[in-house]
């Protein structure tokens, strides 16, 4: 199931999107518990992988790689995306941003059969129409991957680079929970290991989301006239590295000290 379009590559120059990662010491314990549950989920995934020399990128490009395929930029991996048809949580993998040191990134998304009933776009006059009914998917996040298989970086993008529909940020963040995908196509443990991963940077990706929201509006505000959603010198509209290994490394440190 093919929910989004192959995007040109993607601007450098985006420090004012930078996004700060969240404080945890402001976060619930009840959370904290939650994310050290997913990033010892993450680390568990990694064991099993290391132990057959695989990684999480490769198996998702493993069947293209069998078959004797050549990885191209800007296809989908695996070709129909990755589709939970209970959760409606939808991914696919891809390349085009080397310039940048990642080897590529996964776009995240969730279809409206799993949002709930009131979550709907934004009323908008879009110069380009907008998927309907079943096609209005909303992008979550996008993670980027490094040369070795690993996340380093979590990004929003502007509406034309995935073809979704628009819907605002507090209703972005109503629908985290409902990303999981639940079944072994086309591996398990990268099922888990993405599940996981909105689990453990929930708070994270709420900031982003809020980020991609300012700078849209703040971007139409100084393009008048002009179609914010469809403007190619927007693409990227927030980010943030990431670490693994470093934020579960601070968030049992943070548990500790509330326990102490």
């Amino acid at each position: 199931m093919r929910g989004a379009l192959n995007s040109p590559a993607i601007s450098t120059g985006l420090e004012s999107r930078l996004v700060v990662a969240p404080d945890l010491a402001c976060l619930p314990l009840t959370q904290l518990h939650a994310m050290q549950q997913a990033g010892r989920e993450i680390m568990e995934m990694y064991r099993v992988l290391k132990k057959a020399e695989l990684n999480i990128v490769g198996e998702v490009l493993r069947d293209s790689l069998n078959k004797g395929e050549t990885f191209y930029e800007f296809n989908h991996y695996p070709d129909d995306d990755v589709y939970d048809r209970e959760t409606h949580a939808q991914y696919y993998y891809h390349a085009h941003r080397s310039e940048t040191g990642e080897h590529g990134h996964f776009h995240c998304f969730l279809r409206p059969k799993g949002m709930p009933a009131d979550v709907a776009p934004i009323e908008y006059p879009a110069t380009d129409p907008w998927p309907q009914g079943d096609e209005a998917l909303s992008h979550l996040v996008a993670i980027a991957m490094d040369g070795y298989g690993f996340p380093s970086g979590l990004f929003t993008t502007n509406r034309w680079v995935t073809a979704e529909a628009w819907y605002p940020a507090e209703q972005v963040i109503r629908i985290l929970d409902r990303f999981v995908i639940d079944h072994a196509f086309p591996s398990l443990p990268v099922n888990r290991w993405i599940s996981a991963l909105f689990v453990l940077y929930r708070p994270h990706i709420e900031a982003l989301l809020k980020k991609r929201d300012e700078v849209v509006w703040a971007w139409a505000e100084v393009h008048p006239g002009e179609d914010v959603f469809e403007d190619r010198k927007l693409d990227i509209t927030s980010q943030m590295d990431i670490s693994v290994e470093d934020i579960l490394g601070r968030i049992e440190r943070e548990i500790i000290n509330r326990q102490s």
